[in-house]
């Protein structure tokens, strides 16, 4: 089971309005399927070009330890050497900071991640959780 588009169009939507809602700087959003491929990006007007590398990094790590942006963070921190390693195994082509989150449907099963970066990893993350709620889905971050 993957996420479809027009979830993932649902869940970047509600993810830009609420950043635009807090204030935040502007925003990039990625949601990938369940084997780290891109379903759909945006990029807000003004954030930097590098965005879509960032917002990748953070979900694809969810979707490669099984695990939320928020405890990829803390493990980052508990454990740097096991996170560094598994992001070499990966290539270096996770971000292990708040902003990632997978995606489980009603039933607990990973549909994907998304990512999102432009403002602090906090925010990022508020950001994230409110498009993930507006798209039905449960949110591990």
């Amino acid at each position: 089971m993957t996420i479809t588009i027009r979830k993932a169009r649902t869940l970047i939507r509600a993810t830009l309005a609420k950043g635009r809602e807090m204030g935040l700087k502007p925003l990039s959003v990625v949601v990938l399927d369940p084997g780290g491929h891109p379903v759909a990006f945006e990029r807000e007007d003004g954030a930097s070009p590098g965005r879509f590398e960032i917002a990748r990094g953070k979900a694809y790590g969810c979707l490669m330890l099984g695990l939320g942006g928020t405890a990829i963070h803390a493990r980052a921190k508990a454990q740097p050497y096991f996170v560094q390693a598994m992001n070499g195994i990966y290539g270096g082509r996770f971000v292990p900071v708040e902003g990632g989150v997978l995606l489980r449907d009603k039933r607990g099963a990973v549909v994907g991640a998304v990512g999102v970066t432009g403002d602090t990893s906090e925010n990022d993350l508020a950001a994230a959780l409110a498009g993930v709620g507006a798209a039905g889905l449960v949110a591990e971050g």
